[in-house]
């Protein structure tokens, strides 16, 4: 293929061979996790509750009923999620089953549906490289973005939850913050931001972050009027429709952690805020800012004054469940809280990102039409760097967010690497330059130096997770008479998606008082144990030694229930039931 062609294949044809290479991944990841595939390797709690959430679907369960009745039986677990990413995983089985069995129409289902929003991220900052960097980046932007580990277990296989389709939403906005085309652009933004907020509260930062640089612009720029009228449109509208079709029966409530009446209120006051503020549009840059800030504090105050209850954290649980759980949740702790071996890799793309964000920027400075759609990726991008510092689970995002500015820096150091006369200098300075600005060489660095390498302990507890909730593991119990078990919370999702078994609790903050029970029983004495489990129907009790949850009871209470099973001295109204002689497993029957 002659340059000129080549030059030809990248401006004029990029989205066809974008989706090529997502069909290439695509293949690939399929093959690389297909084992996990065939034994429905969900190793997420998320993600098996999500399963169950589509199997009530199918089953017949009300579209506004997203309650799991298999969880704390009789009355079940109120689940704060929407109904909009059930849909294409449903879709899938449903074709599935056209030539397969209902199980393997599932096994397929979530192998592939993790993909689809993959496709929309590798469309979307395709075209974000196109509009911020050159026509022919595109390339380059998508070695980089699936090479972000963090990011790319998101769409792997298996992972149907919603992180996915919210990064898809995310990476929308990056491409639509980038649009020459004001009204588009603040339309496509403020509709990615409804769509995001309808599925979940996770990116809520993001879609803030992205009216307020909206917001900015317009201050600075009058002419950008029409981008802020749009996005307050399609961000009020879109809100209001997600609302009406997806919100659960549940979330009609005042709660504050998802798309309920307290944030619909607030998107939809702010989208009519912007709108106003667009339609006023004063000539006088210092007016401009004058009306933002007044819009912007009296939509606070407004929240602050009807919603007081939400100005703390928005799960809304008990001191005692915060302090013994959610509090405790790995990936809610900040960047700083984590092992070197998880931060370094993690924190090292979006900082590259930044820096090539901030250099593009500079590079822009006299070129205003590119100065403008650098300047708010690049602050959103100083955003996802900020947010690691209070949540690790905002990871997956920052690295995406550092797509385009670590695009811009190879597109700056690959042609002065090439231009050397040595072919030797070429191709090591090339395969250099790559592993420096994808943050690779810092995975690569963690994998092979001895910083913070898992003792006996910490691989002792990663077995135990990895084989405890397998389909061999849980196949003797799938066997027995449906009845109610008593187990760990981080197990009763999984048990509950490989029998037909009903169980007390999953890790889900609406449901304080059943995880408190468990976490209560296991922690205290065999008599206060046996109350517990008669008080939830439970006939049957299974525990997996050394799982990461059983090692906070050991922790917690020395003396208690579970640190005394664990260690043999079971109490007379346990009953052995027998597994087979290599299952990860311990299982009794509750006199």
């Amino acid at each position: 293929m002659t340059p000129d062609l080549l030059d030809r294949q990248l401006q004029r044809h990029w989205l066809r061979w974008t989706l090529v290479a997502w069909c290439a991944f695509a293949g690939w990841y399929l093959w690389q996790r297909w084992g996990n595939i065939y034994w429905l390797s969900l190793s997420d709690t998320d993600d098996n509750m999500r399963l169950m959430q589509v199997r009530g679907l199918l089953g017949g369960q009300g579209w506004y009923d997203l309650r799991q009745y298999r969880l704390n039986p009789p009355g079940g677990f109120n689940i704060h999620w929407s109904r909009i990413v059930d849909l294409p995983i449903a879709g899938l089985i449903l074709f599935f089953r056209l030539f397969t069995s209902p199980a393997w129409a599932e096994r397929l289902a979530v192998g592939i549906a993790p993909l689809i929003p993959f496709s929309i991220v590798m469309t979307s900052i395709a075209v974000a490289v196109r509009r911020l960097v050159d026509p022919r980046a595109w390339p380059l932007a998508l070695l980089f973005l699936v090479s972000a580990s963090t990011l790319a277990t998101m769409f792997m296989p298996l992972r149907i939850d919603h992180h996915g389709w919210q990064l898809a939403a995310l990476a929308v906005t990056v491409a639509a913050l980038a649009d020459p085309r004001p009204a588009r652009g603040g339309a496509i933004v403020g509709a990615a931001s409804a769509f995001s907020l309808t599925i979940g509260l996770e990116m809520l930062p993001y879609a803030v972050g992205a009216g307020g640089i909206l917001a900015l612009r317009w201050v600075w720029d009058r002419a950008e009027a029409p981008r802020v009228a749009a996005y307050g449109v399609a961000l009020a509208g879109g809100s209001a429709i997600g609302f009406l079709l997806f919100a659960s029966s549940a979330n009609y409530a005042l709660r504050c952690d998802a798309l309920t009446p307290v944030w619909l209120s607030a998107t939809v006051a702010g989208g009519a805020l912007l709108l106003a503020l667009a339609r006023i549009n004063p000539a006088h840059r210092g007016v401009r800012l004058a009306l933002a800030v007044v819009a912007g504090g009296a939509l606070a105050a407004g929240f602050a004054a009807m919603f007081p209850h939400c100005l703390s954290r928005p799960e809304g649980v008990s001191e005692e469940l915060a302090r013994s759980w959610l509090n405790n949740v790995r990936e809610a702790r900040p960047i700083y809280r984590h092992a070197l071996r998880t931060a370094i890799p993690l924190a090292t793309m979006p900082l590259i990102g930044l820096i090539g964000a901030l250099v593009a920027t500079w590079h822009a400075r006299r070129d205003a039409a590119r100065l403008a759609g650098w300047v708010p990726v690049t602050l959103f991008t100083t955003l996802a760097c900020a947010l690691l510092l209070w949540q690790v689970r905002v990871g997956p995002a920052a690295q995406l967010l550092a797509v385009p500015g670590s695009t811009a820096l190879g597109w700056i150091l690959f042609p002065a690497i090439m231009r050397r006369t040595s072919p030797m200098v070429r191709i090591v300075g090339a395969v250099a330059v790559f592993l420096i600005v994808s943050g690779l060489f810092a995975t690569l660095a963690m994998r092979w130096l001895p910083i913070d390498q898992p003792d006996a302990m910490q691989r002792a507890v990663s077995r135990a997770n990895q084989r405890c909730g397998t389909i061999p593991a849980m196949r003797p119990l799938a066997r027995m008479p449906a009845q109610t078990v008593f187990t760990h919370v981080d197990l009763g999702p999984r048990l509950i998606t490989l029998t037909h078994h009903r169980a007390i609790a999953g890790p889900y903050h609406r449901n304080g008082d059943a995880i408190l029970d468990v976490h209560h029983a296991f922690q205290g004495s065999d008599d206060n144990f046996r109350r517990m489990a008669r008080a939830h129907g439970a006939t049957l009790l299974l525990i997996c030694p050394n799982m990461a949850e059983t090692t906070n009871y050991r922790a917690r209470a020395p003396g208690g229930f579970y640190a005394r099973i664990s260690s043999g001295q079971v109490p007379d109204f346990l009953e052995p039931v027998k597994l087979p002689a290599n299952s990860p497993l311990r299982l009794w029957r509750i006199k």
